[in-house]
């Protein structure tokens, strides 16, 4: 606590603990996070222990927490170490990266200094075996070895131990890449600390990403594309973060970095084609994976697999689907164990290969004395043994010089996924037409509960429309009888049957004409007169040409319309209808005494207008609100217990408001009115309407 009040005090250490303090801000932190994933990933020490020398997939469980917790305690002590520097040697030129050697030794704790520069030595040494290690064995393995048995005159297949020709080829491999490291340091290192140096390597080993990632993930990924990204990448990344290291060092001019080779300042290493306000490993970073990734994925698609790259993309991405087994499937023939073991002995020497099949053998449960035949699976674990030591290539190769048989051919191995292939397409056409004789067959059920239910309204419909003409067709036969068979009728009685008769009349011919509407309607054979509509009027007409049915119940009528200015497209005449029947509706369900009836005329917003007709009748039940626009449906009054109307005035209004884009609903709780309202659009009733359907 005391070091970082301390610390705190000071305005340049205060700076550092704010995230300001990042070199380029949000990016840099977020490019030193990228970097850092990838170097956990693809440096070659990583990768060696990572991959390599993994032998249980299991153990990647105990080190997804116990790696990160690990990283997460040692680095709980670097920033008191670093303020403690900064406040100890606050007027001398003490280079940063010996603050654990110097703190000590400042305070004249020899033994602690002597204890943190064997830990240091320690660490480092460790890493410089382990990096030097990996880095020699992918040396051999996949550069020297796979050239020296190719070449015939060498004889290596012959030679009863190469394990010293192996440990020769790595040593050599080891000191090359320490001289390497140390030529870098002698010519680039001084220029910079540490932590440059770090992450210059780093953002070198992050041009391996998107090769690795796509390989496992992207089945398309091809050698070609791989070259063309890691060339690209690497490129970018010497040319952004090797160069300008060598022009501090003094090897090259500076105007390089100023200004660009050759003054092109779009070549300017720091700010590549203009990109500037960014730190250099962000900017190196940016540019990197973009040629890196972008050669990777162009490259793919614009070259082919061949057979080995097909074959390598399907185990790896498709790894978890094939098993573990996939890889002895390809091979035949027969070798005996004896000759399998003096192989390995011969790359790996007789006390690791002994060990490795005694632990095979203990773990198939079998005894591999003698000389028995050796099945697919120990063939292919002996070729992995092999591969460690020699790599995949070679590995391969000298399996195939001792089989007795050999490992299938390319040729034979697709016809063999050929043929699988066709038997899975096929599979997935029979599957794919399952589903669609499936899908057939649940339409088909649809469609004939469809017609069935089309049925049922047919008839619903003949023997509503028969009641209703009926009705009106009986009483009009009976009171003529009554008046054709009694000429001496009083005349007042003789009047009162006359205006049944045209009462019945005009009921039958509105009957009528109903049907013949909504036939049409549904048909599509109205005539549309679409023009423009002043509403208002519209509205007016409307109450005008029903006001003789509020003056008869006693009906008060209120109405506010505006001030006369909305206009919309659309057919006067059919809108006038649905207005009328609304109107005429919300009279014969007001109550006799008190009735009231309130028309409004509103524009929600610029492209709708709204017509509202609101009763102070019995109200509508919520379970009938949606069915009152079906065809011949009555909502009984609450006076007479009986239906009004012929149940196809709501559905002609539904189906004109509709056809002119808009739309209709009630709005009601019992025994407190029923309000409807039609909403139309202002601007799109011509484009609404069929030209088809356009009077002929």
């Amino acid at each position: 606590g005391d070091l970082f009040s301390q610390a705190a005090e000071r305005p340049a250490l205060l700076e550092l603990m704010r995230f300001e303090s990042v070199p380029g801000g949000y990016e840099g932190w977020l490019t030193l996070t990228l970097l850092a994933m990838a170097a956990f990933l693809f440096l070659p020490r990583q990768f060696q222990i990572l991959t390599v020398e993994n032998t249980d997939e299991n153990h990647i469980r105990k080190a997804a927490w116990l790696f990160p917790l690990y990283l997460l305690v040692i680095n709980l002590f670097v920033l008191p170490i670093a303020f403690g520097g900064l406040l100890r040697f606050e007027a001398m030129a003490i280079d940063a990266d010996t603050f654990v050697l110097a703190l000590p030794m400042a305070e004249h704790q020899q033994w602690l200094a002597l204890l943190a520069y064997l830990g240091g030595l320690s660490a480092a040494t460790g890493m410089v075996i382990v990096a030097t290690v990996a880095l020699s064995t992918m040396i051999c393995n996949d550069l020297v070895m796979p050239v020296l048995l190719r070449i015939p005159t060498l004889r290596l297949a012959e030679r009863r131990d190469l394990t010293g020709l192996l440990l020769g080829i790595r040593r050599g491999g080891i000191v090359v890449v320490i001289m390497l490291g140390y030529l870098y340091f002698r010519l680039v290192g001084e220029s910079y600390a540490l932590v440059t140096v770090g992450l210059v390597s780093f953002a070198a080993a992050a041009q391996f990403a998107p090769v690795i990632l796509f390989g496992i993930y992207w089945k398309g990924a091809t050698k070609v594309g791989a070259a063309v990204g890691l060339g690209g990448g690497f490129l970018v990344w010497a040319y952004t973060l090797v160069l300008p290291a060598f022009v501090l060092s003094g090897w090259l001019p500076e105007a390089w970095v100023a200004e660009g080779p050759l003054d092109i300042r779009a070549l300017r290493p720091y700010a590549l084609a203009g990109l500037e306000g960014l730190d250099p490993y962000s900017h190196a970073l940016f540019w990197s994976m973009l040629a890196n990734v972008g050669g990777l994925v162009v490259g793919s698609l614009l070259s082919s697999q061949d057979a080995v790259e097909r074959i390598q993309a399907s185990q790896f991405v498709e790894v978890y689907e094939r098993g573990r087994r996939a890889d002895s499937l390809l091979w035949r023939g027969t070798a005996e164990v004896s000759e399998l073991h003096d192989l390995v002995v011969r790359f790996i020497g007789r006390d690791k290969a002994d060990e490795a099949f005694s632990r095979y053998a203990r773990h198939h449960g079998v005894d591999l004395r003698g000389h028995l035949q050796a099945d697919s699976q120990l063939v292919h674990f002996a070729e992995r043994l092999l591969a460690g030591a020699i790599g995949a290539a070679s590995a391969r190769v000298m399996v195939s010089s001792i089989v007795k048989g050999e490992v299938l051919s390319i040729e034979e191995v697709m016809t063999i996924l050929d043929e699988t292939s066709h038997a899975i397409e096929y599979s997935r056409r029979l599957e794919q037409k399952s589903r669609e004789l499936e899908a057939a067959t649940t339409e088909l059920k649809a469609a004939n509960a469809r017609l069935q239910e089309l049925d049922r309204l047919k008839d619903e419909f003949v023997s509503t429309v028969t009641h209703e003409l009926r009705t009106p067709l009986t009483s009009i036969r009976s009171f003529s009888e009554i008046l054709l068979a009694n000429p001496e009728m009083e005349q007042q009685q003789r009047e009162e049957f006359l205006g049944i008769i045209v009462k019945e009349s005009e009921r039958l011919t509105r009957l009528i004409n109903q049907v013949l509407d909504l036939a049409k309607i549904d048909s599509g054979r109205i005539d549309w007169h679409i023009e423009r509509v002043n509403l208002p009027e519209l509205v007016q007409g409307a109450i005008n040409a029903t006001s003789q049915l509020f003056r008869e119940r006693g009906v008060v009528l209120e109405k506010k319309l505006g001030d006369g200015s909305l206009d919309l497209t659309g057919d006067a005449d059919r809108l006038t209808q649905v207005v009328i029947n609304l109107l005429s509706n919300a009279v014969k369900f007001c109550p006799e005494e008190n009735g009231r009836v309130m028309v409004r005329l509103e524009t929600p917003n610029e492209q709708w207008a709204r017509i509202e007709v609101q009763d102070n009748g019995p109200g509508i039940p919520t379970e009938q609100q949606e069915a009152i626009f079906e065809k011949f449906h009555q909502v009984s009054s609450q006076q007479s217990g009986k239906p009004q109307g012929t149940g196809l005035g709501l559905s002609i209004s539904q189906r004109i408001v509709e056809r002119h884009g808009g739309r209709i609903r009630v709005e009601s709780e019992p025994g407190e009115g029923a309000a409807f309202i039609v909403e139309l659009p202002r601007d799109r009733g011509l484009g609404l309407v069929p030209t088809g359907e356009q009077g002929g």
